[in-house]
């Protein structure tokens, strides 16, 4: 059964959230209406606010429940969603959370100019906070999450990619911002540097099980409950973790077999990019994608990533034991596993 989030244990928790809801909404204030527009095109689509409310919740952790928490939770999700608009036309996608994503309704350009915008206004929303421990977390982690888009970018169909190379891709990626706003909320809280430090790798292992979680999910979700296409990832040229483990896992001839596949796919979205194409149908088929598949399945792959992912929850919660008992450290404890839990 998946797991609710927010979780319910915490009293306030809703409360603190709305309040960080309105401070995006007044973020997307701009004299260019298609700001607005495309700001609320993506924050409008149905995410799940998981950073904020690590971030609300390592703080209450720590001992503070005060309005700056507000103030830096919304931050962070304007730099996430941010992200999701680069990342959107990085990738070609299509679809985000179910709709069109904002590159397809206004184009590259458009959508790439206000994300801009959003990491402009997160970064001022930080600069007001003044703590600059914060601020260089900040910054650091826009720089390390720039770091792991190239990194993947660089390796896309490439059937050689290890486990260490797609380890540094998903801790830069998604893991960063999600240690990021628990050591943020950390920060606020006050605690000794060893806290700090058990407190954003809470964040971190949390972050690592939710990527795996949703490279699980990649191959074994439907379209409905993934809000796009089921595959995306190998389509658009990501070898994520189900299927480096049946390619680690499989005969010489079937691995053979999935490379000359995915170089074949490599030169057709490079040739598609070059013409300005980018239906990912065309780089990779269902009919094409169907031996990939049955050696994700015939290998586990699936299945091996979800226990992967369980056992970063059990690090998780490891980094947070010697923390006092307590409403923030029970919810903390149900948002790791609801990482883990999700059907999307």
């Amino acid at each position: 059964m998946e797991s609710d989030f927010p979780p319910a244990a915490l009293p306030g928790l809703a409360a603190a959230l709305k309040q960080v809801e309105a401070a995006l909404r007044e973020q997307l204030a701009s004299d260019e209406a298609l700001v607005a527009l495309i700001g609320d095109h993506v924050l409008g689509g149905g995410g799940k606010r998981i950073r904020p409310a690590l971030l609300l919740l390592a703080s209450d952790l720590c001992g503070y429940t005060g309005p700056r928490r507000v103030q830096v939770a919304a931050a962070v999700e304007l730099l996430h969603t941010a992200t999701l608009l680069h990342d959107d036309v990085v990738d070609l996608a299509q679809l985000r959370r179910g709709r069109p994503a904002a590159n397809v309704v206004w184009g590259n350009r458009r959508a790439v100019l206000v994300g801009d915008f959003l990491y402009a206004r997160a970064s001022s929303m930080i600069v007001e906070d003044g703590d600059l421990e914060i601020l260089w977390i900040f910054s650091n982690t826009i720089r390390l999450m720039a770091e792991g888009e190239l990194l993947q970018l660089e390796h896309s169909f490439d059937p050689t990619v290890t486990e260490q190379h797609y380890y540094g891709v998903i801790d830069r990626k998604s893991a960063e911002l999600i240690a990021a706003a628990c050591d943020a909320g950390a920060i606020l809280g006050g605690v000794t540097r060893a806290e700090r430090r058990r407190v954003a790798e809470f964040g971190r292992q949390l972050g690592l099980a939710f990527q795996l979680r949703d490279d699980a999910l990649d191959y074994s979700a439907e379209a409905h409950a993934l809000g796009k296409r089921p595959c995306a990832d190998v389509r658009e040229g990501k070898i994520t973790l189900p299927l480096l483990l049946a390619l680690k896992r499989c005969t010489a001839a079937e691995r053979e077999q999935a490379a000359a596949l995915l170089k074949t796919a490599g030169r057709r979205a490079a040739a598609l990019s070059a013409e300005g194409l980018v239906d990912p149908e065309q780089v990779l088929s269902d009919e094409d994608l169907e031996p990939v598949l049955e050696l994700v399945r015939r290998y586990r792959g699936v299945e091996d990533t979800d226990r992967r992912a369980q056992e970063h929850v059990e690090r998780a919660r490891a980094a947070l034991a010697p923390f006092p008992d307590g409403p923030a450290k029970k919810a903390l404890y149900e948002t790791a596993a609801f990482a883990v839990a999700r059907a999307h």
